[in-house]
């Protein structure tokens, strides 16, 4: 892609994605855990390396996998109500449609219910440059006023992109932490780097 790069998804399985349900703890589970981490991740056509590789597990699930393997949290997957295309280049266009209009695309399903938890990890790919909408849509629904955010990428080059500054200014009141993002062609081997920052942060200790 030239000027509006979907990144955020490194291969995991040539196989096309299987059905299967989502992440998402009861709104009001009793077992619920003080730390959520709410992910939003898109297989299908993606970009690796500067080619194009097929993925059945998006980056953002791979990570965000990883990370509830090594810390007590509960995983919500955030769900468009409109899925995006498995194409690369029809998600590039609906991407720069939806930040173009500032739009707020629609989730799918119950939201979570916050009053459990004092922390909330953010986990997204970047697409061009910031990320997704449907990121906006989730944080503007939810009152993380008090809590601790922090965010979490999966990109080719943006790093954390502007999601520091996007979530500051929807979740007020929320302190935010330390944030992560890891090159998606290489989140399989991001175990190193992602326990590393779990003891920094003292989501984990050593």
């Amino acid at each position: 892609m030239a000027t509006a790069q979907l990144s955020g998804c490194a291969p995991s399985s040539p196989r096309r994605p299987t059905s299967r349900p989502a992440d998402r703890p009861a709104p009001s589970s009793p077992a619920a855990k003080s730390i959520l981490l709410a992910y939003f991740s898109r297989p299908g056509e993606n970009y690796y390396y500067g080619q194009r590789r097929f993925l059945g597990v998006g980056n953002t699930e791979v990570l965000a996998q990883m990370i509830s393997s090594r810390i007590d949290c509960d995983l919500y997957r955030i769900q468009p109500a409109d899925p995006y295309p498995e194409d690369y280049s029809e998600t590039v266009e609906r991407n720069v449609q939806e930040q173009d209009a500032d739009a707020r695309p629609a989730i799918a399903g119950p939201l979570p219910t916050l009053d459990r938890y004092d922390t909330v990890l953010l986990a997204s790919p970047i697409w061009n440059v910031r990320a997704p909408m449907i990121m906006t849509t989730f944080t503007e629904k939810l009152d993380v006023r008090g809590k601790t955010v922090f965010p979490l990428t999966t990109h080719a080059m943006s790093g954390l992109g502007t999601t520091e500054r996007d979530y500051a200014a929807s979740c007020p009141g929320a302190r935010f932490g330390e944030g992560l993002a890891i090159r998606g062609e290489e989140v399989n081997d991001a175990q190193a780097e992602v326990d590393s920052w779990l003891q920094r942060t003292g989501l984990r200790r050593a």
